[in-house]
C-alpha cells in the first residue's frame, strides 16, 4: 500500500482500523559503481516488499541524508544535521497529525543514524507515539546473513549489488578490494575520502552471484517484516 497509490479518503478509511506506517529513509551519495540512489532504492523497497502483504501503509523515501564524507564524489546531495532532523520532526508531526500512532522508520543510510536519537527524545514529548528506527541492512537476521555469505562486506561492495541498484552498461570490476583505513578514515576531510577510497568500495567483492543475493534480500524482507506485525 505505497502512499502514492492512494488518495486522502483512502488512507482515512484505513486509520479507522489500524494506525501503522512506514518511512523509509535513505541517501543520495556515491556508491562506486552503482547507482547514487542505492540506499534510497533499497530502503523504499524492502519497506514496501515487507509491508505490501500486510496491506500497511508505506509513504515515499527520504531522498537525502548526512553524508558530508562524500562531498567530492559529484552527484552527492547531503543535509546539515539540523536540516535533517527538522525534516524528520516535521514528517513524524505530519503522521501524527494524519492519525498515525507506531511508525517503522527503515533506514537504509548509515549517516542517518541522528535521527535515531533524535526520535527517542521526540517520543519523550509526543507520549501517544511509538516510532521504530530499523537499520536494515545490518538488523541481526540480515547482517548474519551478511556474515554467513561473505564477511568481506562493505559500502558499495557485492553487498548492496542488486538487479535494482546496478546501471545499464556498467561492468563491475573483477576481484575483491582490500579494507580501507578505517581508523584514518574518520579522521579525513573529504578530499582525503575520496583519495583513500578510490572508486568508492570500502572492501570486498563488487558483486556476487544473484542466487545469494535474492536470498539475502528475502531475509531482510521478512525481517522487516516482522517488526510492521508484531512488538509494538
Amino acid at each position: 500500500m505505497r502512499i502514492a497509490e492512494t488518495n486522502w479518503m483512502q488512507v482515512e478509511e484505513y486509520l479507522r482500523h489500524d494506525d501503522r506506517c512506514v518511512l523509509p529513509i535513505g541517501s543520495t551519495e556515491q556508491h562506486a559503481y552503482l547507482s547514487l540512489c542505492v540506499d534510497l532504492i533499497l530502503s523504499e523497497r524492502v519497506s514496501a516488499d515487507a509491508a505490501q502483504p500486510l496491506g500497511v501503509p508505506v509513504f515515499p523515501v527520504v531522498p537525502y541524508g548526512i553524508t558530508p564524507y562524500f562531498a567530492d564524489f559529484p552527484g552527492t546531495v547531503s543535509l546539515r544535521v539540523g536540516t535533517y532532523i527538522a525534516l524528520i520532526e516535521d514528517i513524524l508531526e505530519s503522521l501524527r497529525q494524519s492519525g498515525f500512532r507506531r511508525v517503522l522508520v527503515v533506514n537504509g543510510h548509515g549517516g542517518n543514524n541522528p535521527a535515531q536519537g533524535f526520535i527517542s527524545e521526540w517520543m519523550g514529548r509526543r507520549r501517544d507515539m511509538r516510532v521504530r528506527f530499523h537499520n536494515w541492512w545490518n538488523a541481526p537476521k540480515t547482517w548474519a546473513h551478511v556474515q554467513r555469505i561473505d564477511p568481506a562486506a562493505s559500502h558499495a561492495s557485492w553487498m548492496e549489488n542488486f538487479p535494482w541498484t546496478r546501471l545499464p552498461g556498467v561492468t563491475m570490476p573483477t576481484g575483491a578490494k582490500p579494507v580501507v583505513d578505517y581508523a584514518k578514515l574518520q579522521m579525513s576531510s573529504p578530499a582525503q575520502v575520496r583519495e583513500l577510497v578510490g572508486d568508492g568500495n570500502y572492501h570486498g567483492l563488487y558483486e556476487r552471484p544473484d542466487h545469494e543475493v535474492l536470498a539475502l534480500w528475502e531475509t531482510a524482507v521478512q525481517e522487516t517484516r516482522s517488526l510492521i506485525e508484531g512488538g509494538w
